[in-house]
């Protein structure tokens, strides 16, 4: 059974320091970046995913204008495409990844399968041709994106994992929520074989 893994939104902006950023982020690029150079080589294929907003409008209303935001359905301006906070992470290595996809784009979006790459393919196209059937998830965040994709492989009838240290959140509540819904769902939420460092999924927005 072929099986690939998603790099979720290990972007500037999400981590420490960022429009958006989520405490324990920029630790979780040194723990993906030490994870992919542990099993890189044992997936088919590798897809990083990433927000990719336009700059010019509301991106149909996911950036709150003329309001404050509420953090659940609108956000601050954010990994606009082209700018610094919509690159990946500098202690994320990127080199293992395959496949880039972006999603966003003038519209709100969350999962990963929302995203496409720069010729228009969609993340679940991506997987049918290579006949992925098993996919495992990391990056941010637990209770938006990462849930997103989880959920949405799900539905694509695809083994779902998701590795509880390897994903950081906006809210600690809503994240422990959202991996008791994956698992509900009926994902895999396990522990990776890596070191114990950021076992609490939801961090802080700072």
């Amino acid at each position: 059974m072929s099986r690939a893994l998603i790099v979720v939104d290990m972007q500037n902006d999400f981590t420490e320091g960022g429009a958006l950023g989520v405490v324990g982020g920029a630790e979780l690029a040194v723990r993906v970046t030490a994870f992919l150079g542990r099993h890189a080589d044992e997936y088919d294929l590798i897809v990083g995913s990433r927000d990719w907003h336009h700059g010019d409008d509301d991106n149909g209303g996911h950036f709150a204008v003329g309001t404050a935001p509420d953090h659940r359905t609108t956000w601050p301006v954010h990994c606009v495409a082209g700018t610094p906070g919509a690159e990946y992470h500098p202690r994320l290595d990127t080199a293992p990844i395959d496949v880039h996809v972006r999603k966003g784009q003038g519209t709100p979006a969350y999962s990963a399968f929302e995203a496409t790459t720069e010729s228009g393919e969609g993340l679940l196209e991506l997987l049918t041709a290579r006949e992925v059937h098993a996919i495992d998830i990391v990056g941010i965040a637990t209770d938006h994106c990462v849930r997103a994709t989880a959920l949405d492989g799900l539905d694509a009838g695809l083994d779902v994992t998701v590795y509880p240290d390897m994903v950081v959140g906006v809210d600690p509540a809503r994240s422990e929520a959202a991996l008791t819904e994956i698992a509900d769902a009926g994902g895999h939420v396990e522990p990776s074989d890596m070191d114990e460092g950021l076992a609490n999924p939801g961090g802080a927005l700072l």
